[in-house]
């Protein structure tokens, strides 16, 4: 097939013209390809189609090695076949490979590691490189191993691939080239010694600092024409290596075509996102940050989580970075209020007498509320049963720096004051003491901060079981995700508590790379309280290991 006809070109043609939607940094990123077929050779450029068609024949002996293709060839789109093709197609005047960098962002579920993976496959076995060293990257060995056990199950799956290798568990290598493939990571017991022709680094975002992509970037200068291939979705951390090179991928497509433009000819950027005119909820802007929508990734499942993402802000955050490939701020405020008070609903407190229920107790010392929630299955639904303590000392204060009306609340039973200065444990105990007698209280769980001498005292001599739960994501993200779906679905309840209801509008959600979520204030110096919230969150996460058999909620008899 002459280069000129070739689908990877016809994909930047058709893409340059507006004939496939592509959002701006792709356009630029194919008009760079093409101006540089006319205008490379001015700077000792060549394009060799044969080397570009070479590793796109490479990918056609894999197979994917799961999913509904499993043991299928892989068949690249359009789209790939452009990456691959620009990739490896340009040379410099002496014959190697030009770029010797490059960055490539997409969202998720759209075949980042297959692409990674056959990548590493490539280099070492196909490159022309002798005693190629090939490592798949990451800060944390169980990280790094994901896309080297791609590359492994692709090598297994594949007969011409894998009789030129041998198979160890944290190592592939070929007798007859001398070459080697092997997960690493920043905890190594030392990182000296590196020589490497290929880098694979998936995830580029979740690197928090700088360190492990230097030592590969300097491992690399013995060798002729190493690369170092970061693939990624969108992230927060926007100090980070990742967003270095992201803004510097920019300012090159930016620039390639200016006279005092930055060019890097080694430099090979490819980003795949919406533009910042676009409205995120529209689906018409999606196939700019989802090239294999269609293939690998499903309208209906996008447009599902779209749906969830348009009710919850953290959920929005999740869907905006991860699905439309888009940078955001990781702290987002949290739950929606008008989905909050849809929830109140008229219960006594008497109607609850003996019921199984589930605690969250947050303690503070002076500054912070001290809360306890308990949480009672009712059906489908959870109710939310709150209670709140502040020093009676600071309480004139207190309304004067967070701006809400602790006498008043106080005066509602609301929230009560304890006497001094400094929250007294005492009270709090001895309230949870009289509520285990009035419900059937199953399990309090606790923030050791300040809740560690509180709970042994309340299992040693109460009998009450408690169970520490710390404040990071392994322990708080899944009740978080359930609040936010009880929220969504009308399944949380309350009775409106005015107090739980300020917490609420205060909370953001904190995310991480891995979608997790945990609550936070927005600003750690704002007065605003949270901590009825916590509690809350807390007490769902000792209800969610303790499944109720579902039935009619007393809300609707």
């Amino acid at each position: 097939m002459p280069p000129s006809k070739h689908p990877a070109e016809q994909y930047a043609r058709d893409v340059a013209g507006g004939r496939i939607v592509a959002g701006q940094l792709v356009r630029r990123a194919c008009d760079r390809h093409l101006h540089d077929l006319a205008h490379g050779k001015d700077r000792g450029l060549w394009f060799d189609a044969n080397a570009a068609q070479h590793v796109l024949d490479f990918f056609g002996f894999l197979r994917h090695s799961k999913g509904e293709w499993g043991g299928q060839p892989i068949a690249l789109e359009p789209w790939q076949q452009f990456s691959l093709w620009t990739l490896c197609g340009w040379k410099r005047a002496d014959g190697l490979r030009r770029f010797r960098t490059a960055y490539q962002s997409v969202a998720r579920k759209n075949g980042k590691s297959t692409i990674c993976s056959g990548v590493g496959l490539y280099l070492l076995l196909a490159d022309g490189e002798p005693g190629a060293e090939v490592y798949a990257c990451a800060t944390k060995r169980e990280q790094a191993k994901i896309v080297f056990g791609e590359a492994q199950r692709m090598a297994r799956a594949s007969a011409e691939i894998g009789k030129r290798l041998t198979l160890l568990k944290e190592n592939m290598h070929s007798v007859a080239t001398a070459s080697k493939f092997e997960p690493l990571s920043s905890e190594a017991d030392t990182l000296d010694g590196l020589n490497v022709h290929g880098a694979l680094i998936d995830e580029l975002h979740a690197h928090k600092t700088r360190d492990l992509y230097d030592v590969i970037e300097t491992a690399t200068g013995a060798r002729r024409q190493p690369l170092v291939f970061n693939i990624t979705t969108a992230g927060f951390n926007q100090q980070g290596i990742c967003y270095e090179l992201r803004t510097y991928g920019q300012q090159i497509l930016a620039g390639f075509d200016k006279p005092d433009g930055i060019r890097d000819d080694t430099f090979f950027y490819l980003d795949y996102t919406i533009d910042p005119e676009d409205d995120w909820r529209d689906p018409a802007c999606w196939p700019k940050a989802n090239p294999n929508l269609g293939v690998s990734v499903k309208l209906d499942d996008l447009e599902r989580k779209a749906a969830k993402a348009q009710q919850l802000a953290s959920a929005q955050n999740n869907f905006r970075t991860k699905h439309l490939d888009e940078w955001r701020q990781q702290n987002v405020l949290w739950l929606p209020m008008d989905k909050w008070d849809a929830c109140r609903r008229e219960i006594s407190r008497a109607s609850l007498a003996r019921k199984k229920c589930y605690g969250g107790l947050d303690l503070s010392k002076t500054r912070d509320t001290s809360a306890l929630v308990l949480a009672f299955p009712i059906g489908n639904d959870l109710f939310a049963l709150p209670f709140f303590w502040i020093p009676r000392g600071q309480a004139q204060h207190r309304e004067r720096t967070d701006r809400v009306p602790y006498t008043l609340w106080a005066q509602q039973g609301l929230i009560e004051l304890t006497d001094g200065d400094v929250i007294d444990s005492r009270v709090i105990r001895q309230k949870i003491r009289e509520l285990a007698r009035e419900f059937n209280l199953v399990e309090l769980r606790y923030d050791p901060w300040n809740a560690t001498d509180t709970a042994i005292e309340l299992r040693e001599n109460d009998g009450i079981e408690t169970v520490e739960c710390r404040q990071g994501f392994a322990s708080l993200s899944a009740p978080s995700k359930d609040l936010e779906s009880r929220l969504l679905a009308g399944t949380l309840a309350h009775d409106g508590h005015a107090v739980l209801r300020w917490h609420a509008s205060n909370v953001a959600a904190k995310g991480d790379d891995n979608g997790n979520i945990r609550p936070i204030k927005p600003n750690h110096q704002d007065p605003k309280k949270i901590d009825g919230v916590v509690a809350l969150i807390m007490a769902d996460a000792a209800a969610m290991v303790h499944p109720e058999d579902s039935g009619p909620s007393v809300f609707t008899l």
